[in-house]
């Protein structure tokens, strides 16, 4: 596939997608939508971890309301289902880690294609908002679903509700996203996070996504069999037998991803 309202790189294992109608404001079209889906399933093939960004001075702005002609060629529930649950899945569902690197606002599905990926990582000045009431709509692109896992039900019922800016800060004080970094700091930060993943013992940071994931609805004792299953199959890992040897080498360890 030609991209055209992204941008893909692949190098040392590492894939960043970065959203590119920057004029925009990284708004979501039919075309960016099918671009990310792809991407998604080619990093997913081919990289040991995942960064979602934007260009310019947001991460993206949610659905562009100009993208069907008008309002009223608008097919919500057909677009929901035949664009965003592809891209969401593909996200979610990507085996190796996804960091989303929020370097502005994210809102309406914006905010909810961040939050899809494993890791949330904004800049200070970013926010996050559910705008979803403001223009007569509930939250979408899995909104529903994400904010009462990770903040509670009644955080994100307020949230969804009022529309209120959150504030990197407050996001990662309520539990939304992982960290708040300083605008300054912030390229040099999620370069080196990701960096992190993707040199990292690939097929354990897959196995703890799903045992994390899988822990909702499990009895204690289901999920201490499950961690069982999952430890044995990274036990005969090339990456777990490097990580010992290192260890006791007292040297940091070369993972492969193996």
């Amino acid at each position: 596939m030609e991209y055209k309202e992204i941008l893909f790189s692949l190098q040392d294992g590492l894939a960043v997608i970065t959203l590119n109608r920057e004029a925009r404001k990284n708004a979501l079209t039919s075309r960016m939508r099918s671009e990310i889906t792809h991407a998604m399933r080619l990093a997913a093939g081919e990289a040991r971890a995942v960064v979602l960004t934007g260009a310019g001075d947001a991460f993206c702005s949610g659905q562009d309301l100009s993208d069907a002609g008008s309002q009223g060629k608008l097919d919500l529930e057909r677009t929901l289902r035949d664009e965003y649950l592809p891209m969401l899945q593909a996200i979610y569902d990507c085996p190796v880690p996804v960091v989303a690197a929020v370097n502005g606002a994210a809102a309406g599905a914006g905010a909810n294609l961040a939050l899809a990926a494993d890791v949330v990582i904004a800049c200070e000045s970013a926010f996050f908002m559910q705008a979803f009431t403001k223009i007569g709509l509930i939250p979408d692109a899995g909104g529903t679903w994400f904010l009462p896992r990770q903040i509670g039900l009644a955080k994100a019922t307020g949230a969804a509700l009022f529309a209120d800016r959150i504030s990197a800060q407050q996001a990662s004080d309520w539990g939304m996203i992982w960290e708040a970094v300083p605008d300054a700091d912030f390229d040099a930060h999620w370069r080196a996070r990701a960096a992190y993943l993707a040199e990292g013992p690939t097929k354990a940071l897959a196995a703890t996504k799903t045992a994390l994931r899988d822990s909702y609805g499990r009895t204690l004792a289901e999920q201490l069999s499950e961690e069982a299953h999952l430890q044995g199959q990274c036990g005969k890992t090339r990456d777990f037998l490097e990580g010992v040897t290192a260890f006791m080498e007292k040297r940091p360890a070369k993972f492969e991803g193996r």
